[in-house]
């Protein structure tokens, strides 16, 4: 073999290889995938002191008449619904497992996907032998081997292989007609499990497991949209609560200011002792306790919303205040239990996964009881032979299909005792009775939470009566404790009193409406449902 056609080879076998890697078309990430970061025990192993800096004296000055109010924000309740879905953090998580998914279903799928492949052998070998004359020869043998062929699985568990092998070798044995010379052979070759790994649905098992996986992917996902959309809906309405107990406290501020201003001037004209003012004045503190919890309290709920919306130029830290713009609509329904049972068992995804999850358990027996047979592997191959002084003699030779070989092998392989697969099959069948006691005990939870659902629903509906009639009834007493102080039947204690009753029954009609509003919300909840006429339809993100 001459040096230059050696160099040939060489050059031919190493452009082959670079031409395969090009179009393997492997994805190329960018480098901002690769990170390095580096942490010091210190950050790790040292815990640091809240150091807080004592608060100076506060002198209050009075507010800015100039100084613009915050800026606000009226939000129905279905826009803070499509902003929490379209910025919602912990739906935005969510929503890129089903794309995770969909690709591992890719990825198995593409275990049926053709192969090709090569390998290049160079080897030089110097093999003794007895002549003739009892004497130990050697014969050297210098051969380069390339091989290229394609793989094709196929579904029934087997696969295809096409082969083509070209051969250079060059010999100083004695009696070869012609030095160097090629070999050329191509074979077609089919292998196929008759007993384990045999048929359709053992080799796509994998691929079954990966589409049930992307299902349940899915219903999670739906699951933690309709999460979503109801925290949406609790926290809007608290909010809610929140903006009107405000509201309540400030307006008996002001009627305490005015019972106040009245003891005063009762005071001043002799009708009533200075210890009125006192008790007035104590009322109006109290009061002013009031507002600060109940602004603090509507400031979470407002950090809340926010968060939950996440909505940009709408921080928790940002100055916007938001103001629901739906008002509560107590609208007493209709609740029929069986009817809204079966519509939970029938809507609830945790229900759906589990189904599809007892579904994975049969197809994962089904494929144990297939892993749990014999190997037994039925082999053909043909093959054409081609020889010749060059390589275009060898492959004419081959083309002409003069020499041709048949091969068939039978390969049987049978555990003795087998234990480890009857173990995984008998694993698979626990884990199935399992599920099924599991979808039990579901559904019996499910239909659980249907039920005080729809008795919370009514028993806030029947908190709006009785608030509503307690709310007239110490407003009537309020106003007669009144007229009571000023004929000098009663003491502002009597008053003050009356008004905070009264302003307690106005917070728990308040409390009813929006807990009236939050058990539906719980209903749709229980059901796997939305309340209200819209629909929503999601899609994954693809990052």
């Amino acid at each position: 073999m001459s040096k230059h056609s050696r160099f040939q080879r060489y050059a031919f076998v190493l452009l082959t290889a670079s031409a395969i890697v090009v179009m393997s078309g492997c994805e190329q990430f960018g480098a901002d995938l690769l990170y390095e970061t580096t942490v010091t025990p210190e950050k790790l192993r040292q815990i640091d002191a809240l150091e807080l800096q004592p608060a100076e004296d506060e002198q209050k000055e009075p507010p800015d008449a100039n100084r613009p109010p915050p800026p606000q924000m009226s939000l129905t309740l279905e826009q803070a619904r499509g902003m929490a879905l379209e910025n919602n953090l912990d739906l935005k998580v969510q929503l890129i497992n089903p794309a995770i998914a969909a690709e591992r279903l890719t990825e198995e799928e593409a275990r049926f996907e053709a192969v090709f492949f090569t390998n290049v052998n160079y080897g030089r070998t110097d093999t003794p032998s007895v002549s003739y004359l009892d004497e130990i020869s050697g014969s050297n043998v210098e051969y380069l081997r390339t091989d290229l062929g394609v793989q094709v699985p196929l579904r029934t568990g087997g696969a295809i292989t096409l082969d083509l092998v070209d051969q250079e070798v060059e010999t100083d044995a004695e009696g070869t007609r012609f030095n160097p010379y090629n070999t050329s052979d191509l074979s077609l070759s089919i292998s196929q499990p008759l007993l384990r790994n045999a048929g359709h649905r053992a080799s796509t098992y994998a691929i079954q497991l990966a589409q049930f996986e992307r299902q349940i992917t899915d219903a999670r996902t739906k699951l933690e949209v309709i999460r979503v959309i109801a925290a949406v809906d609790r926290v809007y309405w608290r909010l809610y609560a929140a903006g009107r107990e405000l509201d309540v406290r400030k307006k008996e501020y002001e009627l305490a200011k005015t019972q106040l201003e009245q003891a005063r001037r009762f005071v001043r004209s002799g009708e009533r002792a200075q210890v009125e003012i006192v008790r007035a004045e104590a009322g109006v503190a109290q009061r002013l306790e009031a507002i600060i919890i109940a602004e603090k309290n509507l400031r979470d709920r407002e950090r809340e919303f926010k968060r939950v919306i996440n909505k940009a130029g709408l921080e928790m830290q940002g100055p916007t205040v938001l103001t629901p713009a739906t008002l509560p609509d107590p609208v007493r329904y209709t609740l029929e239990t069986d009817k809204l049972v079966k519509t939970s068992l029938e809507n609830r995804m945790e229900m759906l996964e589990l189904e599809l999850q007892i579904a994975q358990d049969a197809g994962t027996i089904d494929y144990m009881q297939n892993q749990a047979l014999p190997v037994a592997t039925l082999d053909y191959t043909y093959n054409i032979n081609g020889l010749g002084e060059s390589r275009r003699d060898s492959f004419d030779l081959l083309f002409d299909k003069r020499f041709e070989d048949h091969r068939l092998g039978l390969q049987l392989q049978v555990p003795l005792g087998n234990q480890a697969a009857r173990s995984r099959l008998r694993q698979a069948l626990y884990r199935r009775r399992q599920r099924l006691a599991s979808r039990e005990a579901r559904k019996a939870l499910i239909e659980l939470e249907v039920l005080n659902a729809i008795d919370q629903v009514e028993a806030n509906w029947q908190r709006i009566l009785a608030g509503r009639q307690r709310t007239i009834l110490d407003g009537r007493l309020y106003e007669a404790e009144k007229r009571q102080f000023e004929v000098g039947l009663r003491t502002t204690t009597d008053v003050l009193q009356a008004q905070t009753t009264f302003a307690d029954a106005q917070s728990a009609e308040i409390l009813a409406l929006t807990e009236y509003q939050i058990a539906l919300v719980d209903l749709a909840y229980a059901t796997g449902t939305l309340l209200g006429a819209a629909k929503v339809q999601w899609q994954p993100i693809t990052p």
